[in-house]
């Protein structure tokens, strides 16, 4: 049996911020808590938001006091200012660290049974819907939008705990890639390959199926037609859109079939060092594709060379690999992407300790080819 879980409305289009009155009103919302990072307050973008919460008189609190990489305390912390706010509904701006703490913060309000944050590790056994949420994604590569996944960092077991949970998803996404124009260029790289990485590693996973291999097979198409034109020029509202997109459907696909080691293996390196979490993903996957072209998926190499734009007609399984592995490898050079974990500051006596949560992660088990903590710790080695 499949299962696909999707938001009950989605909005894609430049400009389609406004949606969040009509869709306020018609659900009869009285306040909102927007909950984004403190970047976006700074430069402006979260006033295209509150702009339209005052022209349509709609009261809201802002809360900002979150990591990038957010953690329990994090969450916590919005607990609490939602519960004194007298808001009935979220607003959750920016990447997947402002969507993902809005999603902690939606889920334990309404499960309390669960205030103490770890105990929604995994797949958690909640009762209740979140807090209803819209989800306005400002980066063109997490997918936190339409997904049943978040991530909160347990800061003091140094870990990245992957929530899975289909109570947490937004019941409203609205995807407008006027949000995405400022992105600098190493943040569009970044989050760009993230959603890469997501688009692989959910068409190569046991659970794939028809319906998720058509998303996934669609967004890797996008993102090779559209992430270098985006990083080169960010106001280019073609490949903004194409990204914006591309992004949004990886996430459809990943959502309902899981990951890999790749996340598994990123999860550790933001919750050691802080890496941003689509650098972490784009410098290891070509090293987990080449383990992973041992497996069952090998054949799917071939369609992914192909999304990326390479000639493999006709050709064997074998071109498919090197082929896929070698565009993955060409798109991230060509942005930029750090290509060793030495260049991003790992220890090289770390490895052990990262292999260990890494095989620990709930991603391991969405992985096509049954790994170790020692296979981890070798492709680590050779990423270092």
């Amino acid at each position: 049996m499949n299962r696909i879980i999707l938001n009950e409305t989605s909005y894609f289009g430049a400009g389609c911020r406004s949606v969040i009155a009509d869709e306020c009103i018609r659900r009869g919302f009285k306040k909102a808590f927007l909950v984004t990072d403190k970047d976006l307050i700074q430069f402006g973008l979260a006033k295209l938001i509150t702009d339209v919460f005052e022209a349509h008189q709609i009261p809201y609190q802002i809360f900002s006091d979150f990591k990038a990489n957010p953690t329990i305390t994090n969450v916590q912390d919005g607990v609490k200012a939602y519960q004194t706010s007298g808001a009935d509904f979220i607003v959750a701006l920016g990447g997947g660290s402002a969507i993902d703490t809005a999603k902690g913060i939606g889920i334990v309000v309404n499960n309390p049974g669960f205030s103490d944050v770890r105990s929604l590790e995994g797949v958690a056994d909640t009762k209740n819907k979140a807090v209803p949420t819209f989800a306005l994604p400002t980066t063109a590569g997490t997918g936190a939008e339409v997904t049943i996944n978040y991530v909160i960092i347990d800061e003091q077991a140094r870990k990245k705990m992957v929530c899975v949970d289909p109570n947490d998803i937004p019941i409203v996404a609205i995807i407008d890639p006027e949000l995405m124009y400022s992105m600098p260029k190493g943040l569009t790289a970044a989050t760009g390959m993230d959603a890469l990485t997501h688009a692989i590693e959910s068409y190569i996973t046991p659970g794939a199926w028809t319906m998720s291999d058509m998303f996934e097979v669609k967004a890797i198409e996008l993102i090779h037609q559209h992430l270098k034109n985006a990083v080169d020029n960010g106001q280019n509202k073609e490949a903004r859109e194409g990204m914006a997109l591309a992004q949004y459907i990886a996430g459809m696909g990943f959502s309902n079939v899981g990951l890999g080691i790749v996340h598994s293996m990123a999860h550790p390196l933001g919750a050691f060092y802080d890496t941003p979490h689509g650098v972490a993903n784009a410098l290891l996957l070509p090293y987990v594709m080449v383990y992973n072209s041992k497996s069952e998926a090998a054949p799917k190499y071939k369609e992914i060379a192909r999304a990326l734009g390479a000639d493999v007609a006709g050709k064997s399984t074998e071109v498919g690999i090197d082929a896929a592995i070698q565009a993955v490898k060409d798109l991230s050079l060509s942005i930029g992407i750090p290509q060793k974990l030495s260049e991003i500051g790992v220890k090289a006596e770390d490895i052990p300790a990262l292999a260990e949560a890494a095989f620990n992660d709930v991603c391991t088990g969405g992985n096509p080819r049954p790994t170790s903590v020692a296979d981890i710790e070798q492709i680590y080695r050779e990423a270092f």
